[in-house]
């Protein structure tokens, strides 16, 4: 094994990304391809195919880290709460293990971010960190300390599955969202959720990005669509606040490259958090795309054998 390298592997719904990191958190080597959707057995080659060729062209067999999109059941060691609804019900860390042929050890994807922004990246030094995934779903990770908390349902963080705080007339009953339930948060504040309101609102099916660009550009509805975006997302950020109270909240997923969200939200959130002042901070993230497979890799010490 190569000093101190492990590989972090980020599954997520529409691209799969494999790094080889450093002990001091350093990327010397990335790999990413299209995620099979829909495709269990798939997923389980693409995963697998990407730690080999990683491992190849470094000579070196390494420790094996993998966020997912949900998390495990930990009596049975199966899937669930994933949006990539395919691993539901899957034994994914079993059947990795067997066809790479060691221990691998899996993670919420949310919580991955989060461990990664907490230590070395944009909330580096707070002791309380709430890392958040606003992209293809939306999920958050809670580190305390620098150590994951996970929870004894492993659910700590879920917050885009609660329901969308203080809602509007015109934002109920809300929109089914995979998990069975109406008027999730994710729902509001995922990508696709973006985008659907917006084509709720104006008749334009845009993507997320398209929006963000023409509201920029002085489009009318489109800014009114980031307007929704932006008090949702206080709303629902500022529930976390209040039952966590964390020194600080790191953005990550797609949305987190909108700017604006770091200045208006907090200028939005006290009013629905229960105190005079809020000290927390809303931050960008230090490693952007690279906070999944960083915090995945972290799941393993570096001192770790594979």
């Amino acid at each position: 094994m190569s000093e101190g390298f492990r590989i972090g592997v980020d599954l997520g719904g529409t691209k799969i990304e494999a790094a080889a990191i450093d002990r001091e958190g350093r990327i010397h080597l990335r790999q990413r391809i299209a995620t099979p959707a829909g495709d269990y057995a798939g997923t389980i080659a693409a995963i697998t195919s990407l730690v080999q060729r990683i491992e190849a062209e470094l000579a070196s067999c390494m420790t094996v880290g993998v966020g997912i999109p949900g998390t495990l059941v930990a009596r049975t060691g199966l899937v669930k709460n994933a949006n990539s609804t395919w691993l539901i019900g899957r034994p994914l860390g079993r059947d990795l293990e067997a066809a790479l042929a060691r221990p691998v050890r899996l993670a919420n994807d949310a919580n991955c971010f989060a461990l990664s922004e907490a230590s070395d990246g944009a909330a580096a030094g707070y002791r309380s960190v709430f890392g958040v995934i606003l992209g293809t779903g939306v999920g958050g990770g809670v580190v305390i300390d620098g150590r994951i908390v996970v929870g004894v349902n492993a659910i700590a963080g879920e917050w885009g599955h609660n329901p969308l705080p203080s809602p509007r007339p015109d934002e109920l009953p809300g929109a089914r969202c995979y998990c069975g339930r109406s008027g999730c948060i994710e729902t509001f504040l995922s990508g696709p959720g973006l985008a659907a309101d917006h084509r709720r609102h104006d008749g334009m099916a845009l993507s997320g990005q398209e929006i963000v660009a023409r509201a920029v550009a002085g489009d009318a509805a489109c800014r009114a669509t980031l307007d929704r975006y932006a008090e949702r997302l206080a709303r629902a950020l500022g529930s976390v606040i209040n039952i966590l109270d964390p020194e600080a909240i790191v953005l990550g997923g797609g949305l987190s490259t909108i700017a604006e969200l770091y200045e208006v939200v907090p200028r939005l959130w006290g009013e629905f958090i229960f105190s005079d002042e809020v000290a927390t901070k809303l931050l960008p993230p230090m490693h952007g795309d690279s906070s999944g497979v960083r915090g995945a890799a972290w799941l393993w010490r570096p001192d770790e054998a594979p």
